[in-house]
């Protein structure tokens, strides 16, 4: 099958999920909509790997070529040999060595849907072995679910939304719920069922954030512009971390990125953090569903005074924190130990989060940053020479604008830092050989790059990607890498140091060479001043005999 045969699969599916979970559920609002969903498809996917792993189990007790095979031979008959599988099943061991999560009976989406219509009013539901569950409704049926996989998988502690008897909501409507969520095809010809499962998350995350605007924004970033920093740093091996990392994008990129790459993510340590409770519950709850191990610390907290983790040094480290955010350093000492280039202003974080990363960066560690505009230019509070700092010591590697209309929630310029603590001459992670690029910095201006993929927001192709990632890459290599007016330039410190430390890549690319009428810009430029510089005299001219007429016909000027 095809990629395009896979992708109108995928949007056939969306299309039919979101459609048919609207009208079940019209009268919750985004915030409410959003737990209902992502917590069913979580639990969903749970369950499936955990029945997918259950017929591994039984194929082996089957087969007698496998260690775990049970001989019929032994048992009296057939009924005590399936009973002996049926224990077997059962045994939580089983599921752990493949790291499987194990899911208890109640909450194995079978049990879910056979009993969905039955609770309704209240039942007394039988669990085998004599054992009885009390279940008052269908989100007292859910809820218990997600406390039961809690209970048995401690990682998942405080992470599952148990809200679903709280909703002021038909409780036949999540029943039907259920039934829609158990349609989710898993016997896709090229795509995995943790592919699918993960993409419909991703998919309902970023309506999430189309519905709930600027607040949804806050967990959600483009999954073109997380791709792009991805691509550039090549997160193939170590410790990767993101302290405001949302509902996990940039590690599910990277997951991407890795797979696609034949590379392990085993290879990579998972570690982030989120001060928001209900995200950081959302980015576990992602993590799990794509199989990917992390540490997002003991709880939610803020970056500036509760680091979840203070001893990391991460080999990558990327981010999209908030833009411009203000009064961020309650709490946070003048003297932290991170703030080496300058102590950043109350009034915005900007070189808070930089300066944060920095601080976390191992020494020969890349990071990628999201930050406002103006943080390349502004020397408001002390901004403009903690970045004087920064590039002093070396420390900025590329600056990349990008086109406006990216984001849902904000329609603030942004541009992406890069900054590496080593650019002498090494070996990456992925391989490369790169350079000596010491006194050096990249500018690549985007701004005219994409596509408008509706009528308010603008996306990269693949194609826009790849052009970007291979200019920087091919700078960082010094193979076939060349100054293009209007799109990249590198540049040395002291040219930075003329344009008053400010890093805004339009600065140094220029325009581009050709004009639409094939004249070199620079030439045209020369014209055209002249040109205006002749018609000034001109005007001079005409003005001082303009004067003279008028004072030969008697008025006063």
């Amino acid at each position: 099958m095809t990629n395009s045969e896979e992708q109108q699969f995928l949007n056939d599916l969306e299309k039919k999920l979101w459609t048919s979970a609207n009208k079940l559920l019209p009268s919750l609002d985004a915030s409410q909509y959003k737990h209902v969903m992502l917590g069913l498809v979580f639990l969903k996917y749970v369950s499936d790997a955990f029945d997918i792993r259950r017929d591994e189990l039984t194929a082996q007790f089957n087969n007698p070529d496998c260690d775990y095979y049970l001989d019929p031979a032994d048992f009296d008959d057939a009924a005590s040999y399936q009973a002996e599988i049926d224990t077997e099943l059962e045994v939580r061991d089983y599921y752990l060595e493949t790291n499987t999560f194990w899911v208890p009976q109640q909450a194995r989406w079978q049990f879910l849907q056979d009993n969905n219509k039955t609770v309704i009013g209240g039942a007394d539901l039988p669990l085998g072995e004599g054992a009885r569950l009390k279940i008052s409704s269908v989100g007292h049926l859910i809820d218990n679910a997600l406390d039961a996989i809690e209970t048995d998988n401690p990682k998942l502690k405080g992470v599952l939304n148990k809200r679903y008897t709280q909703l002021q909501i038909d409780q036949s409507k999540l029943g039907e719920l259920i039934d829609l969520i158990a349609t989710i095809p898993f016997n896709h010809a090229t795509l995995s069922s943790k592919d699918i499962l993960g993409h419909v998350y991703e998919y309902f995350l970023g309506q999430f954030a189309l519905a709930e605007g600027k607040k949804g924004g806050q967990f959600y970033t483009p999954k073109s512009i997380v791709s792009l920093i991805v691509q550039m740093l090549e997160p193939f091996k170590g410790r990767v971390y993101d302290p405001a990392m949302g509902s996990g994008g940039f590690f599910v990129q990277s997951e991407h990125f890795i797979t696609a790459h034949k590379g392990k993510i085993g290879d990579v340590s998972i570690y982030g953090q989120e001060a928001n409770h209900t995200t950081w519950q959302l980015a576990a709850m992602n993590m799990v569903i794509r199989g990917i191990d992390f540490n997002f610390g003991k709880e939610p907290a803020s970056t500036y005074t509760h680091d979840q983790h203070p001893d990391l040094r991460a080999d990558f480290v990327m981010a999209n924190p908030p833009f411009n955010m203000k009064e961020w350093d309650t709490g946070v000492s003048d003297n932290d130990p991170r703030w080496v280039y300058g102590k950043p202003p109350s009034g915005n974080a900007n070189f808070a989060w930089l300066q944060h990363m920095l601080y976390h960066l191992a020494p020969n560690g890349s990071l990628g940053l999201l930050l406002a505009n103006g943080s390349m230019s502004s020397n408001t509070s002390g901004e403009g020479a903690i970045r004087q700092a920064l590039i002093d010591n070396d420390l900025v590697e590329c600056m990349v604008a990008l086109p406006g209309q990216l984001f849902t929630n904000t329609q603030i310029p942004a541009c992406i830092w890069f900054l590496s603590k080593n650019k002498n001459a090494r070996t990456a992670a992925s391989g490369r050989q790169l350079r000596d690029r010491r006194g050096e910095v990249l500018f690549i201006d985007a701004r005219n790059l994409g596509y408008m993929k509706d009528r308010v927001l603008r996306d990269f192709t693949q194609d826009d990607l790849n052009k970007v990632t291979e200019t920087f890459h091919a700078w960082q290599m010094g193979e076939a890498y060349e100054d293009t007016a209007g799109f990249c330039k590198s540049a040395k410190l002291d040219e930075l140091q003329k344009h008053d430390y400010v890093l805004t890549p339009g600065r140094y690319v220029g325009a581009t060479e050709e004009e639409g009428d094939g004249e070199l810009f620079a030439d045209k430029m020369a014209r055209l001043t002249g040109q205006l510089k002749s018609q000034f005299e001109e005007s001079d001219r005409l003005e001082v005999e303009i004067k003279k007429n008028l004072a030969g016909l008697g008025f006063d000027v």
